[in-house]
């Protein structure tokens, strides 16, 4: 497994640290989960390696080249937007071989007459398809029920396997065992 990512001593925030020195690596085809009470920073770290949020000590080596996709605990609003979910997915580069048929059926619709969790999930699914080495997750569950967290957990392993590097964000512990190759638990500590 050739690495993607690693984080040495990173302290990361916004206008002020929120996270404790971490130190991780991550492999292309890994999947890691991260976990750990609110407040730890974990969201925080995620955006810390997409750009959002400001890393004050420490740093992330990335591989040269390196094409990131980032799925956000924060729904954009779509009511009026008249945009249908193949035109979401074609907005990520996404492809909708793969989606459950309870999705496919409703490509056409527009994001507005779905249902909050068909509209996560169809979100989520052009994060996960869209064409990345690493995908970042944050509650990725969020919204789905038992047939969407199944048929997510069965599409993360398929991504890995194809070589990408996946880090998820989750308190749903069943999830994450289920999913994750490593888990990584950030405890609430003295955040320099």
């Amino acid at each position: 497994m050739s690495s993607l990512l690693k984080l040495e001593k990173l302290v990361a925030g916004w206008q002020q640290p929120a996270t404790s020195q971490i130190d991780l690596a991550l492999a292309a085809g890994e999947i890691l989960g991260l976990t750990g009470p609110n407040g730890v920073g974990k969201s925080t770290l995620l955006a810390a390696i997409a750009g959002r949020a400001k890393v004050f000590s420490g740093r992330i080596e990335q591989r040269p080249g390196l094409r990131l996709a980032l799925q956000t605990q924060d729904v954009p609003p779509v009511d009026g937007l008249p945009l249908s979910g193949r035109e979401l997915l074609a907005l990520t580069g996404a492809s909708a071989n793969g989606l459950p048929p309870w999705l496919n059926d409703r490509l056409d619709d527009r994001l507005d007459q779905l249902s909050g969790g068909q509209r996560h999930y169809l979100a989520l699914w052009a994060i996960l398809q869209a064409p990345a080495d690493l995908v970042l997750l944050d509650e990725p569950t969020n919204n789905l029920d038992a047939a969407g967290v199944a048929h997510l957990t069965a599409h993360l392993r398929e991504r890995a396997e194809a070589g990408a590097g996946i880090m998820v964000v989750s308190h749903d512990a069943a999830f994450v065992e289920a999913v994750c190759d490593r888990i990584i638990v950030l405890e609430a500590g003295d955040v320099e």
